[in-house]
């Protein structure tokens, strides 16, 4: 499995980031930029600051220094729904799905930013309302067959296997039609089919809804396969970034995460 794609031109750009929790650092200084369609993986051991690189790009935190350029526009720090307005989604680690509703709904709930009908005609589903929602739900049983799960589509989520919960959160982000799209540890728990199947269906992600992809993976045999880039993180701090070949071959990333030179 491999990726083979021309990238574009620099569509993020995270200069100098640095965040505190009290007196506890958890990035220092981080910069990296991501290019147009390309598949940029961030990794590093646990509590190197992945996680919180993530919930500064996409506001849940803001960073004391720094800036995050989007597209030419920068911000020292969005909230959440400017990001998701801009075009960037999110899965996250910890599933947050909603367990007592179909997929189907579930992924409906990627579409309300791009609603556009009032709350009382949505509720009365009349005229333009209507229209609108049966066009949403067009977009979303597109996603359904991309993502193989049209016989789970009006199962209740928590009634899943944990491997296509996973798939069902990846489209509910596809769902907002992201230009970037942020997936935290999307093969965490997975046996290794279950992490093939996610693997094939980022590479076609990346392809065919020509998303840009920031990935935190732990699976490194994964990011090695899959990844245009990689940046490496330890300790909060930026040790390595490159291509695959040139992160396996830095002798400080092979001190601080794969262990051995060998």
């Amino acid at each position: 499995m491999s990726k083979d794609q021309q990238s574009g031109d620099v569509i993020l750009d995270v200069r100098n980031i640095s965040l505190r929790f009290g007196g506890v650092k958890a990035l220092t200084d981080i910069s990296f930029d991501v290019r147009e369609h390309e598949i940029r993986s961030i990794i590093g051991p646990n509590g190197a600051g992945k996680s919180s690189m993530l919930n500064c790009i996409n506001g849940v935190y803001a960073p004391q220094e720094g800036s995050i350029t989007f597209r030419g526009r920068t911000f020292g720090h969005m909230n959440s729904r400017q990001v998701a307005e801009m075009g960037v989604a999110r899965t996250f680690q910890n599933l947050a799905l909603f367990k007592g509703m179909s997929v189907i709904d579930n992924l409906m709930t990627g579409r309300n930013l791009k609603m556009r009908s009032n709350l009382f005609l949505q509720a009365l589903r009349w005229g333009p309302a209507q229209r609108e929602e049966e066009a949403h739900r067009e977009f979303v049983e597109h996603i359904i067959d991309f993502l193989e799960i049209q016989a789970h589509r009006k199962t209740p989520v928590g009634r899943l296997p944990y491997g296509l919960q996973k798939r069902v959160d990846l489209g509910r982000a596809l769902a907002m039609e992201p230009q970037v799209l942020l997936l935290d540890e999307p093969m965490a728990g997975m046996n290794v089919e279950e992490k093939q199947d996610m693997c094939r269906f980022i590479l076609d992600v990346n392809d065919e809804f020509g998303s840009t992809i920031v990935l935190i993976e732990h699976d490194m045999g994964v990011v090695m396969d899959i990844s245009d880039r990689v940046v490496v993180l330890d300790y909060g701090k930026k040790i390595g970034d490159g291509s695959p070949d040139e992160v396996r071959a830095n002798e400080d990333v092979i001190r601080a995460y794969l262990g051995t030179s060998h």
